[in-house]
């Protein structure tokens, strides 16, 4: 594993069902990827070999919430990259804590 992001997008809405959906919007993008992913409750972390392809299905995530209807959409980004490989997976930081 080369790569791991975490990313937690906020529709500008004011309307909490509205909000829900526009970011269910975005998991359901970030599922069709094919890459593995964990979804949180504060953000969704996705992992991968190939950075590039990360970095675009980051920026595609906020295009999805504004085609879903939102006027803006901020997105707070964790990133983790050794181009050697060698990332913690996300199975090794959470599957003990899920037993």
């Amino acid at each position: 594993m080369q790569a791991s992001v975490a990313i937690q997008v906020l529709p500008a809405t004011t309307d909490t069902n509205e909000t829900v959906r526009i970011v269910d919007e975005v998991i359901d993008y970030i599922k069709s990827t094919g890459l593995n992913y964990y979804v949180g409750p504060f953000e969704t972390t996705i992992e991968g070999d190939d950075y590039d392809q990360l970095m675009d299905i980051v920026k595609e995530c906020q295009h999805v919430a504004l085609r879903a209807g939102c006027s803006g959409v901020s997105a707070y980004i964790k990133v983790s990259y050794k181009p050697e490989g060698g990332v913690l997976t996300i199975d090794q930081k959470v599957s003990k804590h899920h037993k």
